[in-house]
């Protein structure tokens, strides 16, 4: 029987302390959830459960990505582990495999597609033997978009009594940047697909992570336009291609109740046509330095970020319904932390196998409503309709 309910790995790391922090704040030293810290120092470890006030009660587990023995370890200890050790597709299929033999669930940040569509091909059927749940991408990538589709198809049924076969996800505030992590992903993507082209195609793929299904062609997100549907301009962002990917595969997942002919999009609303200069993306880091992995911002600099997500839905008969996210905090450390370590939560407490079993899943796939209702709770986000 595993010792703890959930286990921080990475808790020496940046993000990693705002999970460990999180977890202290909502659930306190040995409260309803019982979790503890993990990585490759116990002195670190010890040093970083003093930072965040944690007592000594807190346990420390010892757990290395370059030691197999330590990550099964490390997996059989807990019913859930929470990894932001990455970039994953360098440190993370160990822990993936581990969990999945386990029949731990599994809870990560990736926003590395064609990592994704490699550990799915590796882990799926060693996760449904084992009941593991493997929930990729928890965090700003990609739970709000997905869970924001999620949510509007569900109010779509309710207003119009079925689905609607066309979504529009649309940034319309965003203060805050990515994480040193992120930067880093992106870069180990890069010089990944600099060795093997073939991930190129799957880096463009919208329907990458749905095996054996391709879909209809999918709205152009990489040209700016006058979005009369939304009544914004709107341009290329940044994030789109692991987000329309993950919503995609929820639908796939869940048998494709929004039609296997589901059309989705995510752009950036802008105040009018991108003037000249690259273009838009929705980040804006100044002119300081790029984060580096470890790095982040203040606590006021946390607090004082946020972002608002729209979602347009179109039924067949020209109706629309519109739907929004938002977060109370800096999408790349201060939401995401929340974001992450109540999904780990949601799945120990609020999903049974019975409901969930084992696989490779999606947030809005394994989870769904209990997880709006947990993130709405505990981290900060609101899920509405507006129109």
């Amino acid at each position: 029987m595993a010792e703890h309910d959930i286990i921080v790995y990475g808790a020496t790391g940046y993000t990693g302390r705002l999970v460990a922090e999180h977890m202290l704040k909502t659930y306190g030293a040995s409260g309803e959830v019982s979790w503890a810290m993990a990585g490759r120092s116990a002195a670190k470890l010890a040093e970083v459960r003093g930072l965040i006030g944690a007592p000594d009660s807190v346990p420390l587990v010892v757990a290395d990505a370059a030691d197999p023995a330590s990550l099964a370890r490390l997996a059989c200890a807990a019913k859930a582990i929470i990894t932001t050790v990455g970039p994953y597709q360098l440190y993370g299929d160990g822990l993936v495999a581990a969990c999945a033999g386990a029949g731990t669930d599994y809870v990560d940040l990736t926003g590395e597609s064609h990592w994704i569509a490699a550990m799915i091909a590796a882990n799926e059927a060693k996760a449904k033997a084992s009941g593991a749940r493997i929930v990729f991408s928890c965090g700003f990538d990609s739970i709000p978009f997905d869970l924001g589709v999620f949510f509007l198809e569900e109010e779509a049924k309710k207003r119009f009594g079925a689905p609607v076969a066309r979504v529009r996800g649309r940034v319309r505030g965003l203060k805050g940047g990515l994480s040193g992590g992120t930067l880093a992903s992106g870069m180990a993507t890069m010089a990944a697909v600099q060795k093997d082209a073939s991930l190129g195609a799957v880096m463009v793929d919208p329907f990458a992570l749905t095996p054996g299904f391709k879909g209809p062609q999918q709205p152009d997100g990489e040209t700016a336009y006058d979005d009369k549907v939304t009544g914004s301009w709107v341009a290329p962002f940044m994030m789109a291609g692991i987000n329309t990917k993950a919503v995609h595969r929820s639908n796939f997942l869940l048998g494709h109740p929004w039609g296997s002919d589901f059309q989705y999009d995510e752009m950036l609303m802008v105040d009018g046509p991108p003037a000249g200069g690259p273009p838009q993306t929705g980040f804006n880091f100044g002119a300081g330095p790029m984060p580096q992995p470890g790095e982040g911002p203040s606590k006021e600099e946390r607090e004082a970020g946020n972002y608002d997500i729209l979602f347009v839905g179109e039924a067949e008969d020209g109706r629309t319904i519109r739907c929004s996210v938002k977060g109370d905090r800096d999408p790349g450390y201060g939401s995401t932390s929340k974001i992450l370590a109540e999904s780990a939560v949601c799945l120990v407490r609020d999903v049974p196998r019975s409901v969930t079993p084992g696989g490779c899943w999606t947030s809005a796939s394994a989870m769904g409503e209990p997880l709006i209702a947990r993130l709405t709770k505990t981290a900060g986000l609101t899920f509405a309709v507006e129109a």
